[in-house]
């Protein structure tokens, strides 16, 4: 699953792939806000883990499962 994570005042995106189902991504994105946790922690498909300002984030995405394409497109 894909997840795209919007941060205050950057231009641009986290987005990174994750072995994580949704429901479980919410859960942990939900312990972090009501716990008033200073920093999100995320884990990606190869194992990096992303420490995010929880009053930092404007939105996160959650994106369906993506494949790589194959050839070319004309």
């Amino acid at each position: 699953m894909e997840i795209r994570i919007g941060i205050k005042h950057s231009p641009r995106e986290l987005t990174f792939e994750s072995d994580s189902t949704p429901d479980e991504v919410r859960a942990i994105i939900d312990t972090a806000i009501s716990e008033k946790q200073s920093f999100l922690t995320l884990t990606d498909a190869k194992q990096r883990e992303y420490y995010v300002a929880t009053k930092s984030i404007s939105y996160i995405e959650f994106g369906g499962e993506t494949s790589r394409k194959v050839g070319f497109i004309n």
